[in-house]
């Protein structure tokens, strides 16, 4: 007589829970899972995972299609805006808000062997952003001047003008954005002074608005002994070549 063998239980494999889920609701649900902020300005590189970038330039470039679709701009028949939509999304998610969405630069720290302690002035350093208000350009110089201690990290030249194009790639308020990267460069140097003027035209008044092609902001952020050696503070300021 032969005897029924049943067959071995098979385990269904769970559905996919995010299956359809747009990333970029993902990556904000991580965000907010963290209790952090995810406002213009900040960069939210530890929540995207990887392939999860070029997944979110997919999504942008829908959704700014559907933008010139609803300026009633013929992307179909028009050989200048066909690419249009990849274009920007690229742009914005690769070029010019890049901060946003990548880690920091690898900066190398060196202790302060030689002890140095005299001011010493980085710029100006070409920077490029965009007001949060219009996503217009925002184009100027900044000059960072620093006041080590034997302490210090020291670190290259070139990496200011790194860490500040990593601070000024997001929508930005110029007013915020140098606190931002002296935030940054304060933890990355722990110097005794810490001094960054900027200078920037913003082309939401040039472009737009009241169209003044002239008129620049001007503002700074001043640490430590900056902020109590008016002296000190004066020397700084004067050895900015502002008009060059």
């Amino acid at each position: 007589m032969l005897m029924k063998t049943e067959s071995p239980m098979t385990t269904a494999a769970p559905p996919d829970d995010d299956q359809g889920v747009p990333v970029s609701v993902k990556i904000r649900e991580r965000v907010q899972a963290a209790r952090r902020r995810f406002h213009s300005n900040d960069n939210i590189a530890e929540f995207i995972q990887p392939g999860e970038l070029e997944q979110l330039l997919d999504e942008v470039t829908v959704k700014m299609q559907g933008v010139l679709d609803s300026m009633v701009i013929d992307t179909d028949s028009d050989h200048n805006t066909g690419d249009t939509a990849r274009r920007v999304a690229k742009m914005y998610l690769k070029e010019v808000f890049n901060g946003r969405y990548v880690h920091g630069p690898s900066v190398t720290e060196f202790p302060n062997a030689e002890h140095l302690n005299e001011l010493m002035i980085v710029g100006p350093i070409t920077v490029r952003s965009a007001c949060s208000h219009h996503f217009c350009p925002v184009i100027g110089k900044i000059w960072i001047g620093v006041m080590p201690n034997e302490h210090t990290n020291v670190i290259g030249l070139s990496k200011y003008a790194r860490l500040a194009e990593w601070i000024m790639g997001r929508p930005q308020i110029q007013e915020e954005a140098v606190v931002q990267l002296a935030d940054l460069i304060q933890e990355k140097t722990q110097p005794d002074g810490l001094a960054i003027v900027m200078e920037a035209s913003h082309y939401c008044m040039a472009w737009r608005g009241v169209k003044d092609m002239d008129s620049k902001m001007i503002n700074s952020v001043m640490r430590g002994v900056f902020l109590k050696d008016p002296n000190l503070r004066r020397e700084f300021l004067s050895l900015i070549p502002r008009n060059s």
